[in-house]
């Protein structure tokens, strides 16, 4: 318990990091552009930091990032090396004022680690059984597509807001509106056939099957496809009738039986602490005797959850107790322990997948700048001053756009490090069952973080780049923040400083390529490319010094 302890405390500490360390990149422009003074910034960013956490509920990132390592190669000790590694990279490039990515940090640390925990344990095998090569794969694809794709829609924003023919203006807007609107739609979409596969356990037992190699999981696999595909005709209605008739629908039409038995199985596992146990029997032989006596207990008692339909709730709890004597003051407990309620676990999975919020905040945002070139150009005498006004005005909209991309990127990041201790723990049976309190600290310690400032990389950032003017910034801190909405609907981690610097990038080169320091920037490319391997490289060195104490 207490290596968790330490666990869950370095990774907020790594939050609040975070926090600082990235916060110049949602207040670079504003501060730059004198809309608001630093420390005003560093406030409007923090709230908005925390105001994430209303907005983000199916943590798509977190969950990446808890698995880009396999199960079998996570422990605390792992997670511990990772995260020092990550906590040291990130404090030394702060100290240069180098807007490296916090998020590659965390990854290469945790992968690095993982890695010497495998061959330190098992000897040299493939990398691709260590780690999940398409979700690192998907991670270093971004790495170079975050920062074009922020490029190439700051350019677009800059070269529509300059249009000077205000209607083809409103136009283009609107229609970047409709089309926003129907990409998150098709977001959406996927993500609850994605939630339904996760429901139905379908990457765990492909996991066994194609990464284990465990064929006895193969029939397992085909019905929780077969379940989870029957599910999409009843999830297309979502959008329009809502979760209470979805789920509805699904209680009613598929059989839910083997997925019932297998969650009572699961709570029974996390009642009686059998993957902390095992884990622990790992680290210490000492725990390899309580360990197989609590799997005897689970093993005699499984066989009554096939009969929960027979016997019902109350009935397959006293069967167990029966079979199983607990001291009276903790039957009450074992009783709650074992209740399940697959009606609110299918509701809680559907609307997770929900991302109503966001895409009606960026469709608004573009009707909202659309209505303010209509007022200022057509309704008001267009001015120089009037035109500057707007624009830093606007600035306060986008960038607290870009600060709740930010939050909902960088703090799922360490909440999927946590969850991934609380697993190896024992403590909770999968990602998705996180507690309350995992998201909540996350955003609190990154929006504390965000308060603290990260001046050094400010000044690079804000400056050093490009001179950005309101208008640009505008530009800059809008195309960051529908980057960072995209990439998170999509569960890719991408890193928020790779986005915003390629987003200032594509703003200074609608001036002209001379505009953008290109010196400054091929320094930042460099810091980039070196992030994963060396903190990768952090993270193995701390696992091999912890080995040699455990």
């Amino acid at each position: 318990m207490s290596l968790l302890i330490i666990v869950i405390a370095l990774a907020l500490i790594f939050d609040f990091i975070n926090g600082f360390h990235d916060a110049a990149n949602s207040i670079a422009t504003i501060v730059s552009t004198k809309v608001l003074t630093p420390f005003q910034a560093v406030l409007w960013a923090a709230f908005f930091n925390f105001v994430a956490f209303m907005i983000f509920k199916d943590h798509a990132v977190a969950n990446t990032i808890g698995k880009t390592v396999y199960s079998d190669f996570i422990s605390l000790p792992v997670i511990c090396s990772g995260l020092i590694a990550a906590i040291i990279w990130n404090l030394l490039t702060w100290w240069y004022g180098i807007p490296s990515s916090s998020s590659h940090t965390l990854i290469g640390g945790f992968a690095g680690a993982a890695i010497a925990f495998a061959f330190l344990s098992k000897g040299m095998m493939p990398i691709s059984e260590i780690i999940d090569s398409d979700k690192i794969g998907k991670t270093l694809l971004f790495i170079l597509l975050a920062p074009v794709i922020g490029m190439v829609i700051s350019i677009f924003y800059t070269l529509v807001f300059i249009q000077n023919k205000t209607w083809l203006k409103v136009g283009i807007l609107s229609g970047s509106a409709i089309a926003l609107w129907l990409l998150f739609i098709g977001f959406q979409e996927n993500k609850l056939n994605e939630n339904m596969n996760k429901f139905f356990k379908v990457d765990k037992y492909t996991y066994a099957v194609e990464i284990k190699h465990d064929s006895t999981q193969l029939h397992k696999l085909e019905i929780a496809k077969e379940k989870a595909q029957s599910c999409s005709s009843f999830l297309s209605n979502y959008e329009f009738q809502g979760s209470d008739v979805v789920v509805n629908d699904i209680v009613n039409n598929v059989d839910l039986k083997d997925i019932t038995i297998s969650k009572l199985d699961d709570k029974l596992n996390l009642y009686f602490k059998i993957d902390q146990l095992k884990n622990r029997s790992k680290l210490n032989p000492a725990f390899k005797l309580e360990y197989a006596a609590a799997q005897a207990i689970v093993d005699s008692l499984k066989p009554i959850t096939k009969k929960y339909f027979e016997l019902g709730s109350t009935g397959m709890v006293a069967a167990m107790l029966n079979k199983y004597s607990i001291s009276p003051d903790k039957v009450k407990d074992f009783t709650k322990a074992m209740k399940v309620d697959m009606k609110a676990d299918l509701k809680k999975e559907i609307e997770k997948a929900d991302n109503k919020i966001v895409r009606w905040g960026l469709s608004s945002a573009l009707i909202l700048f659309a209505l303010m070139f209509i007022y200022n150009e057509k309704i008001k005498e267009p001015t120089a001053k009037r035109t500057s006004s707007m624009f830093k005005r606007s600035q306060l909209l986008s960038s607290a756009a870009f600060s709740i991309g930010h939050g909902g990127n960088d703090a799922q990041k360490v909440m999927g490090i946590i969850a991934a201790a609380l697993v190896a723990n024992g403590s909770i049976v999968d990602i998705k069952s996180m507690p309350d309190w995992v998201p909540i600290s996350c955003y609190v310690a990154i929006s504390i973080g965000t308060l603290s400032g990260g001046w050094k990389i400010v000044k690079t950032m804000g400056t050093k780049i490009t001179k950005v003017t309101p208008l640009e910034g505008v530009c800059a801190e809008t195309a960051g923040a529908t980057t960072l909405f995209l990439t998170e609907q999509m569960g890719i981690p991408v890193s928020t400083t790779h986005t915003i610097t390629g987003a200032i990038i594509g703003v200074g080169a609608t001036k002209g390529i001379g505009a953008v320091k290109w010196g400054v920037t091929i320094s930042l490319l460099w810091a980039w490319i070196l992030t994963i391997p060396i903190s990768g490289i952090l993270g193995a060195l701390f696992y091999w010094i912890f080995s040699l104490f455990i």
